[in-house]
């Protein structure tokens, strides 16, 4: 995000500033420069290890910090770690502004709390059961305070609903927060004991095996998103003509998928359907999907298969869990006139309800090489007519939603220059979602079923009606 709002350039200049007052009493604060400096030295090298696999994994550190030291000196143990970490994404100061007084505020009214409740006495006597209750509710606080400021930069950057800005972010963190709280107070126990500060650094030691645990996650993350990357390619190198669709199918998806209130989950792999639902073209003939005429009924068929096609190439992918479904019956439609087995209703898994309408939005709101992008209010009125009969109207209605608060920004997917569509009294009285979301059909159903094909203007002349061109069928 490189152009950030003033909005959110102002709260993030308020988070500073409140972080500025609570490390002013520092002067005046009496505790030894090395009992700061140890922790702060440890947390910034934990970070500059783990930050890129494992971001926040040395939160263990700063937690013993607040267990230990007055809140001003606790909060200074985030300073160094958070200004020097690496900073990969524009504004690179603001970012690293926030990075660092985000940490201090939190640590701040943990320590603040653990203090009000007596738990730096009861670690200074080794009162490790008593210890436990002020240590858990400085961890709540500390988790709220992450929680609040986390979800007010997303109402202030990225224009997040005040309903969902903060929706799940405590209930998530709490729990490896929980763990972490744990190792940071049987830090601080450690290192009032008669064995001193060398023996709390080997509460570490399992944490480091925690952190290369979440290391091989995500690792094995970053292997998903290369094979969904290499299948996307292999596609787009066959049939540029659509480049960059299936990303933002899987982008709308991803915004029908959050407005329905599924988990993250489930919303990260309905993504993934989105990003290969048309990946069963690899196994069509290539000059089918370049075909300058109308095509056979047999053509047709061929095409109508690549949802199968699809299926077969990603079954054996087990991550990519119900986004296989999507893969599969995408092109199904609510009244059953859908391939490839004409499902009807909630039959079709909602999955690939989900991506039919992701599919037909971004295609009526992309430029094609036949004719220019069509408004969003006017792809948006299409899939409202017909919502019922190929579309699920709840999808529809959470499209529209999420667009209301996100808006879209359509994308050219082909090279040539847009030319004007040439009328056709074939298509009168028919709009646009019937024919873009079925295929290379040759039946005239409406704009958007052909747009989701991606075809040109239909040519009249086969069967008495309608006759797709050269991009029918290509989704």
């Amino acid at each position: 995000m490189e152009t950030v709002p003033a909005r959110a350039r102002a709260y993030v200049a308020g988070v500073a500033l409140a972080a500025l007052i609570c490390l002013a009493p520092l002067p005046t604060t009496r505790v030894p420069w090395w009992a700061v400096a140890l922790p702060a030295a440890l947390y910034a090298a934990g970070e500059w290890i783990t930050a890129r696999r494992s971001p926040g994994a040395c939160q263990p550190v700063l937690l013993a910090g607040a267990f230990l030291l007055p809140p001003p000196a606790a909060a200074l143990v985030a300073l160094p770690g958070a200004l020097l970490a690496r900073v990969d994404q524009r504004p690179v100061l603001l970012r690293r502004i926030w990075r660092a007084a985000e940490p201090v505020l939190a640590v701040w009214a943990a320590a603040r709390v653990f203090g009000l409740l007596g738990g730096r006495a009861a670690v200074a006597s080794a009162d490790f059961p008593y210890a436990l209750l002020p240590a858990a509710a400085a961890l709540l606080v500390f988790c709220a305070v992450l929680a609040l400021l986390d979800g007010g930069v997303l109402l202030a950057a990225e224009r997040v609903p005040a309903r969902r800005a903060w929706r799940g972010l405590f209930t998530r963190s709490l729990a490896p927060l929980a763990v972490h709280g744990l190792a940071g107070l049987m830090m601080a126990v450690l290192w009032r004991s008669r064995y001193g500060p060398a023996a709390s650094l080997l509460v570490l030691l399992p944490m480091c095996v925690s952190w290369w645990a979440f290391a091989q996650y995500h690792r094995e993350r970053a292997a998903h998103q290369a094979t969904i990357r290499a299948l996307v390619q292999a596609v787009e190198i066959k049939d540029g003509y659509t480049r960059g669709h299936g990303e933002r199918v899987g982008q709308a998806s991803m915004m029908i998928a959050r407005e329905l209130g599924m988990d993250d989950e489930r919303v990260e792999v309905l993504r993934f359907a989105g990003i290969l639902h048309d990946v069963g073209k690899l196994g069509v003939p290539t000059r089918l999907l370049r075909k300058d005429g109308p095509l056979t009924p047999e053509e047709r068929r061929i095409i109508e298969l690549h949802p199968e096609y699809g299926h077969e190439m990603v079954r054996g992918i087990s991550f990519l869990g119900e986004a296989r479904a999507a893969v599969l019956h995408h092109h199904e439609r609510m009244d059953g006139s859908g391939y490839p087995y004409g499902l009807v209703g909630d039959r079709i898994p909602e999955s690939a309800r989900v991506v039919a309408v992701a599919d037909a939005f971004d295609a009526m709101t992309s430029t094609r090489s036949y004719r220019r992008a069509r408004p969003v209010e006017a792809a948006l009125a299409e899939l409202e007519r017909c919502a019922g009969t190929q579309f699920d109207p709840r999808m529809v209605d959470a499209l529209a939603r999420a667009l209301g608060t996100y808006g879209w920004r359509p994308a050219v997917t082909a090279d040539e220059v847009p030319a004007p569509r040439p009328p056709s009294s074939s298509r009168a009285g028919h709009g646009e979602a019937g024919r873009e979301a079925v295929g290379r059909e040759g039946v005239d159903r409406g704009e958007a079923g052909r747009e989701v094909s991606g075809g040109p203007p239909p040519a009249a002349g086969r069967d008495g009606g309608a006759a797709p061109g050269r991009q029918e069928a290509r989704r």
